[in-house]
C-alpha cells in the first residue's frame, strides 16, 4: 500500500516538453550513427518514428501549455474586472447607506412599532425581519438554529396575527407606501438633493 509520501507529483508540462525533445534528439543522434553503420531499413524507420513521436508530443504539450497560459491570463483579467465591479458596488452601497441612514433608522423604528402592534412574540418578530430581508425559511432556520418546520409555523402565526396572507403581503405592507409612483419618487429625489 502506498503512503502519502510515496505518491509523487506528475511532471510539469515544461518538463515533459524538455524530456520529449531530448528523447527525440538522442534517438536522432542514434539514427545518424546507425545510418553510418549501414543498419537495416526497418531499424531506421522505427527510430524515425520514435523521433517523430517525440517531436510531435513535445509540440502538442507546448501548444497546450501556451493555450493554458492564455486562458489563465484571461481568467486573471476577468477576476480583476469582477473585483473592480465589486469594489464599485460596495462603494455605491456604502454611499446609499450613508445617504439614507436617517430614513433607514426611521423605517426600522416604524417596522418595530408595527410588529409590536401585531403583538408578535420576539421569535415571530425575528422571523418577520428576516423574511423582510428576503431570506428563505431554510436560511432563517440555520441562522436561528431551529428546524425549518419551526420557522414555517412561526411565519404562519405572524401572518395570522397580522392579518396577512403570506410573505408577499408582509413585504407589501411595509414597502407599498414607500414606493410611490415613479413621478412622485422622482420629485422626492429632486427635493432631497436640493
Amino acid at each position: 500500500m502506498l503512503s502519502p509520501t510515496d505518491v509523487r507529483e506528475p511532471a510539469s508540462p515544461r518538463t515533459l516538453v524538455l524530456l520529449f525533445t531530448l528523447m527525440a534528439m538522442l534517438v536522432g543522434i542514434d539514427l545518424v550513427t546507425d545510418l553510418r553503420e549501414r543498419t537495416t531499413l526497418a531499424h531506421v524507420l522505427l527510430e524515425l518514428l520514435v523521433v517523430g513521436i517525440g517531436f510531435v508530443a513535445a509540440g502538442a504539450i507546448a501548444l497546450r501549455l501556451r493555450r493554458s497560459a492564455r486562458h489563465a491570463q484571461e481568467l486573471r483579467e476577468q477576476a480583476a474586472r469582477l473585483a473592480e465591479n465589486l469594489r464599485v458596488s460596495q462603494q455605491e452601497a456604502a454611499r446609499w447607506r450613508s445617504d439614507a441612514a436617517d430614513l433607514i433608522a426611521g423605517l426600522s423604528a416604524a417596522i418595530d412599532t408595527q410588529l409590536a402592534r401585531w403583538e408578535l412574540t420576539p421569535a415571530e418578530q425575528d422571523i418577520a425581519l428576516l423574511l423582510l430581508k428576503g431570506l428563505r425559511h431554510k436560511e432563517i432556520a440555520e441562522i436561528r438554529s431551529v428546524s425549518e418546520t419551526t420557522v414555517r409555523q412561526q411565519a404562519r402565526s405572524l401572518y395570522r396575527k397580522a392579518g396577512l396572507s403570506g410573505r408577499n403581503d408582509l413585504a407589501a405592507f411595509f414597502l407599498e407606501d414607500l414606493l410611490g409612483p415613479r413621478e412622485q419618487a422622482t420629485a422626492v429625489a429632486r427635493a432631497a438633493s436640493k
